[in-house]
């Protein structure tokens, strides 16, 4: 009776191994975690996972896990679109409102199709799924293209640091694709139009951080960050006080064209 007890046991566990998809990935350990999700402001990226299924009318395998990875593929492009459409551009707009425009929808799902995928799990089952992301500096031009960066006027001697933490840390600011620095007065003072086009493509107008222990440690704003605290918040815009600007502005701040500005928001 025992050993008829074992032997079902060990049927029943072999069964529900069978019946359990094994995931390997591409060039790195099985174990490797799904990728989250969502927008990474500090990346600054949108990221999504997208699954495919096998198509059982496969004439083989290797036809099966291929229409898999192409379902995975579209799956993926879905799930970054729909995510995107629900991130703020500037205050009180969203993508999904700009992309109400036909030349604009064009151009942000062109950037979309072209994701990186970071990560492949395949099943035993012939199933995928693919970990992607996009920047969200890529995003924020197809929304606005600029052709050519306009950098701060600077002087010509060396900057003295190597970028600036605005510290809006209580204002509630809203995170968004093309922040903007205004003065007193309400005349910004960076913008994406500060930004290098090569600079705003690959890495955005900014990067947002839970605290300015995290944003000093960022290598957006590299080893001697200038830290100023902005006065309010209005919508995605910081304002930042008189003394501040004094001090952004003897900074020399070349910086500014490398788009190398993290915001703290908590």
């Amino acid at each position: 009776m025992k050993r008829l007890m074992c032997i079902v046991a060990l049927a029943i566990g072999s069964a529900a191994l069978a019946q359990t998809p094994q995931s390997r990935t591409v060039g790195k350990a099985p174990e490797a975690p799904r990728t989250e999700g969502g927008v990474n402001w500090a990346g600054p990226v949108l990221k999504a996972t997208g699954s495919g299924a096998p198509d059982v009318r496969a004439s083989s395998p290797a036809q099966a896990r291929l229409g898999a990875e192409m379902a995975a593929k579209m799956d993926a492009f879905r799930n970054l679109l729909s995510q995107a459409k629900g991130i703020q551009v500037s205050a009180g707009r969203t993508l999904a409102d700009e992309m109400q425009q036909d030349e604009v929808r064009g151009r942000v799902e062109g950037v979309i199709r072209g994701y990186k995928v970071t990560a492949r799990r395949y099943y035993s089952d012939q199933g995928v799924e693919l970990d992607v992301e996009v920047p969200l500096g890529a995003l924020a031009d197809a929304v606005a293209p600029v052709s050519s960066g306009k950098p701060a006027t600077v002087g010509s001697e060396e900057a003295s640091h190597s970028g600036v933490i605005v510290d809006a840390s209580g204002l509630k600011v809203t995170p968004a694709l093309a922040p903007r620095l205004l003065d007193e007065t309400g005349k910004a003072v960076y913008s994406a139009e500060a930004v290098s086009a090569d600079a705003r493509k690959t890495q955005g107008v900014a990067s947002y951080f839970a605290s300015l222990e995290e944003a000093k440690k960022s290598p957006r704003v590299g080893a001697k960050p200038l830290v100023l605290k902005a006065s309010r918040a209005q919508g995605s815009d910081l304002v930042l006080p008189a003394d501040a600007l004094e001090r952004l502005k003897a900074s020399n701040p070349r910086f500014l064209a490398e788009g190398r500005v993290a915001i703290v928001s908590n």
